[in-house]
């Protein structure tokens, strides 16, 4: 990584790059929602409450719609009885998808072991 380029010295890191990206994904849930969407495509809130389990109705209802106003989710809905929403990761949503694919290699390289007794 070079860090030069994504932090100077003399800048809040808010203020980075670095900053602007973890203020769109940080949380304990936005990049579990993405990566939801990224191997489902479409999905609807109750599919992704079952899938997150531990997250509540509200908690997933404001993530979403930070996720929408960050333009990285789209939420299309159907004038129907009763109400359809579905949610789909934008253009630029998709984009993020190398970054956790990247985040999951990690991962795999450097968990530890688990051993088998």
């Amino acid at each position: 990584m070079n860090v030069e380029n994504c932090v100077s010295t003399d800048m809040d890191i808010k203020d980075s790059g670095f900053g602007y990206t973890l203020s769109v994904i940080g949380g304990k849930y936005k990049m579990t929602i993405i990566y939801w969407l990224a191997a489902h495509k479409v999905m609807r809130h109750n599919e992704l409450k079952k899938c997150i389990g531990t997250i509540s109705f509200k908690t997933l209802s404001i993530m979403l719609k930070e996720l929408e106003a960050d333009g990285i989710i789209v939420r299309k809905e159907y004038p129907q009885v009763p109400p359809k929403v579905e949610y789909s990761l934008s253009e630029r949503g998709r984009s993020l998808v190398p970054v956790l694919d990247q985040l999951c290699s990690w991962g795999e390289s450097n968990r530890p072991s688990l051993s088998v007794t």
